[in-house]
């Protein structure tokens, strides 16, 4: 109806000086309108011009003054000729009513104000409410009025749109309907040469592609899987978050008063608080070392506390599987093996730039017979080559499992300086041999974060923008396929 109406104004008229007067004269929404003439407009039927007009409309404020006077008027009324005294006219109105009113009747100089309020004026006229009922049927105003009403917030300023429309150079009295495809009847039939195709836009994007991304860090993690594959390991089963203070702290050899048992660096469970499934006798040969020592071990000297090795918690490292591991290995054979996890660990850590609760650990070992430190620094520039660090160095350093032990370090291009990329060292005997492992066995291992050399390698200097509630999605879908060391 909207169109049929402009098109059929224009044919004998040349301009729709107003849509918003055009669409009250014919009783169509102007919304309706101003949608068909945007429609008409692109396809070059009409050419429309903006229209805007300035216009002032009342607040919710200003509505309720319209309709039952301003306040100042309303506590005027409320003050008989004797007066009246302040706490009866202050329960007579509304507090918003009794605080404006009287404000504004004080400064026109309607009431005397004190104790007791009086009258200083027999007759008042409520301007106010003048001034807001015209503008609320669109009458002008003068620009003192609205100053004032402005002032006060009871009016606020409103834009209106509109076009003025004047005939298109596809101008046509009715919308001529163009094909969109050639069929076969069109070719049948010849009407094909009669017919307006609608236009190709060959520059137009195609609906993205919807389909799954893979998170950064399970990029690196595929590679690192890589990695350790190509290099004859094997990954261990890393499913339990949950892991018992025995097999994460006491397996280790590390002494039940460290204090990374703390709860301000562990997180323990609540329920089930401990765990009922230990090896027995694997659990008095670790006892014993930890107390009193054994294979050249003076041990701890402490008093060994099985409720203490009971309690669950979140796994701090994944050396708690190696742990496991381990000890299944020393129940068969003796095999030389080479084992590796990538997985979530958890450390009640305060979250910044640079740390967060759970983060991903890596950790590879190996375990045969006659390993030395020569053998861990070799499969270290082996492992860490393959990254793209070919330039590492080692500092010595104390870990309560591993003897000897090292910080790792490699060469920043990007940084220029060397920086910290992991821990290593060889399991220590108090740690093995209570496992029934053979006394000439030896274990190197070393671990290091996902996350870091994640962030390094694509630039992200904040690890909650990795990893967490915060990430972007757009990080997720654009991330560059990532190909370490290459």
């Amino acid at each position: 109806m909207a169109e049929e109406a402009i098109l059929g104004y224009l044919e004998t008229h040349d301009l729709i000086s107003d849509s918003g007067v055009f669409a009250a004269e014919r009783g169509i929404g102007h919304n309706e309108v101003v949608n068909i003439i945007k429609s008409l407009h692109g396809f070059r039927y009409v050419d429309a011009q903006d229209i805007k007009k300035e216009a002032w409309v009342l607040t919710d404020e200003g509505k309720t003054y319209a309709a039952t006077g301003s306040p100042e008027v309303q506590l005027f009324l409320a003050v008989p000729p004797e007066g009246i005294p302040k706490e009866e006219l202050q329960n007579k109105l509304a507090p918003s009513v009794y605080k404006i009113g009287c404000a504004q009747a004080a400064k026109n100089k309607w009431v005397e104000m004190g104790k007791l309020i009086t009258r200083k004026v027999e007759h008042v006229d409520d301007k106010v409410k003048d001034l807001l009922l015209r503008i609320n049927d669109g009458q002008a105003v003068d620009q003192d009025g609205i100053k004032a009403l402005k002032a006060r917030k009871l009016i606020a300023p409103q834009t209106w749109k509109g076009y003025s429309v004047k005939k298109g150079p596809n101008y046509a009295p009715k919308r001529k309907k163009v094909a969109t495809d050639l069929t076969r009847e069109n070719l049948q039939g010849g009407d094909w040469k009669e017919l307006e195709f609608k236009e190709y836009n060959f520059t137009a994007k195609g609906l993205p592609i919807e389909g799954g991304h893979l998170h950064p860090l399970l990029k690196v993690r595929h590679q690192l899987k890589d990695i350790f594959r190509q290099m004859g390991f094997e990954e261990m089963p890393t499913n339990n978050f949950v892991e018992s203070s025995f097999w994460n702290f006491d397996a280790l050899f590390q002494p039940q008063q460290h204090p990374a048992r703390d709860s301000h660096d562990t997180f323990f469970l609540q329920a089930p608080s401990t765990t009922k499934e230990l090896p027995e006798d694997y659990v008095e040969r670790v006892k014993r070392v930890h107390e009193s020592g054994g294979y050249d071990s003076r041990g701890y000297g402490y008093d060994w506390k099985r409720d203490e090795a009971n309690k669950n918690l979140l796994r701090t490292h994944t050396t708690a599987v190696s742990s496991r591991m381990l000890y299944l290995l020393a129940q068969k054979p003796f095999v030389p093996k080479k084992y590796f996890s990538i997985d979530r660990v958890f450390r009640n850590e305060a979250v910044d730039r640079t740390h967060l609760a759970e983060f991903h650990q890596i950790e590879g070992l190996v375990c045969d017979r006659g390993l030395t430190l020569g053998d861990l620094i070799g499969v270290l520039h082996d492992f860490f080559s393959r990254l793209g660090m070919s330039k590492l160095r080692f500092k010595p350093a104390y870990n309560p499992y591993t003897e000897p032990s090292m910080e790792i370090f490699s060469y920043h291009e990007g940084f220029k300086k060397w920086v910290e990329v992991g821990n290593s060292g060889m399991f220590r005997p108090e740690m093995l041999l209570p496992m029934g492992l053979p006394e000439d066995v030896r274990v190197i291992a070393w671990g290091l974060s996902l996350e870091r050399p994640t962030m390094i390698l694509y630039g992200i200097d904040n690890i909650r923008d990795l990893f967490g509630p915060k990430v972007d999605l757009s990080l997720i879908k654009k991330n560059q396929i990532c190909r370490l060391g290459i």
